[in-house]
């Protein structure tokens, strides 16, 4: 048994003093090409330090060999020494027989520092001197799929697809192309791939993805076989149970749409949308209480939340909770956007409560952006009729009258008031 061997067993068996003894040893006494193999094996269990060793050392006999630099350099980067891995594949000119590797290093090098740029550079060089070689292939299409360019990255994935590779580097490629061409808008073609996973690559992340692909395909029955099989086999998986609820919402089954959100909220009680699906659900089930404690968390959550407080603000002014609404939204006005839909929600509590003055300040700084909207000038009219304002209201109901010709009810009004 070489020390080499010597270092791989006794590392298996933990005796690690015993191990760093046999790698001296090794180093001294072994053949060369057996440090090379070791040091490969060290780096693939993790031994970056010992792995550095035995290639210094070959590399100190062998100082042209450019594949040494390289795999220094694949190190250097795992421990964060870019400056070190840049200093090796500098070294490496284009015409050595290792250059192909270090554009890959290169490129896994800068995109540890998010200069994505120079990553994609070196990737499309190596992709020019070797575009059938499937680890370049693989390297593009991985680049392209962790910065979201799913159209780019099919290309990569679906090359390797034709030179027989249904995984490269423990990923599975059909899944793989199946993500990019859902995320690019092309649901047959994605559900085609999805469905040639092999069970062991069945990740709950494809599942998953296969769920919403149906769903997304109008197989929503089908989508929730997926997302409830997933559930059993998975349950602490948050994102499938919003996706779930809305998939019975599809088929109008609100009681099952919230017990799916209910579940969800089991896994994940923090989340804001989460609450704000459910109460949304139970307004088709008309429990304005069950609604109004799913919102008033939803908002307790995420009080920035613009959505969520103006869906709040809804439901406070359909139970006639105006005082509650203006609670919730005057805070609101004092930021330096506001959503012109705070106004008009303003200006409908303050009106209810014979605020008047109020009321018209918010009915006018609304109409900046609704005056043009039949349903605000209706409201409008209604508004400066109650308040006694007979020269605005007959002002706003002929501009609504330009925009609704056909509403009988409100030209009777106007001939009236003219007519008076």
């Amino acid at each position: 048994m070489t020390y080499s061997e010597k270092v791989l067993e006794q590392i298996q068996a933990g005796q690690m003093p015993a191990a760093q003894q046999s790698f001296t040893e090794a180093l001294a006494k072994d053949s060369d090409d057996m440090i090379f193999s070791l040091a490969e094996e060290l780096y693939g269990m993790g031994f970056l330090h010992q792995a550095r060793q035995a290639y210094l050392h070959l590399l100190a006999k062998y100082p042209n060999e450019d594949e040494l630099r390289v795999n220094l350099a694949e190190i250097a980067v795992s421990e964060g020494h870019n400056d070190e891995a840049l200093s090796y594949l500098a070294q490496v000119q284009p015409d050595s027989d290792a250059y192909l590797q270090s554009l890959l290093v290169a490129a896994d090098l800068y995109q540890t520092e998010n200069e994505y740029e120079v990553t994609e550079e070196k990737l499309k060089e190596a992709y020019r001197i070797a575009p059938d070689e499937p680890a370049v292939q693989f390297a593009l299409g991985e680049f392209y799929f962790m910065t979201s360019r799913f159209d780019e990255a099919i290309q990569y994935y679906f090359e390797l697809i034709q030179n027989g590779y249904t995984e490269f580097a423990k990923v599975n490629i059909a899944g793989r192309l199946g993500i990019c061409y859902a995320q690019s808008g092309q649901f047959k073609q994605a559900l085609g791939y999805l469905k040639q996973v092999s069970p062991e690559y069945r990740t709950s992340d494809i599942r998953f993805q296969t769920g919403l692909t149906e769903l997304q395909l109008g197989e929503t029955a089908t989508a929730i076989k997926t997302f409830d099989e997933l559930i059993q086999d998975d349950s602490q998986y948050a994102s499938v149970y919003p996706e779930l609820a809305k998939a019975y919402v599809k088929e109008n089954k609100y009681q099952q749409a919230l017990k799916a959100l209910q579940e969800g909220l089991a896994v994940d009680q923090y989340n804001a949308r989460l609450y704000a699906q459910a109460a949304e659900v139970t307004s088709h089930l008309g429990n304005n209480k069950l609604m109004d404690e799913y919102l008033k968390k939803a908002h307790e959550l995420d009080p920035d939340n613009l959505t969520i407080s103006l869906d709040y603000s809804n439901f406070l002014l359909h139970t006639h909770d105006d005082e509650g609404n203006i609670k919730l939204l005057e805070p609101l006005i004092e930021e330096d956007e506001v959503d012109p839909q705070i106004y008009w929600n303003l200006a409908r509590s303050y009106q209810r409560l014979e605020k008047f003055d109020l009321a018209g300040k918010y009915y006018r700084e609304a109409a900046v952006t609704y005056s043009e909207n039949p349903t605000f000038l209706k409201e409008l009219v209604n508004f400066y009729r109650e308040s006694g304002d007979t020269e605005q209201m007959v002002e706003e109901l002929k501009h609504y009258l330009k925009l609704v010709p056909t509403d009988d009810e409100m030209q009777e009004l106007l001939d009236e008031y003219e007519e008076y």
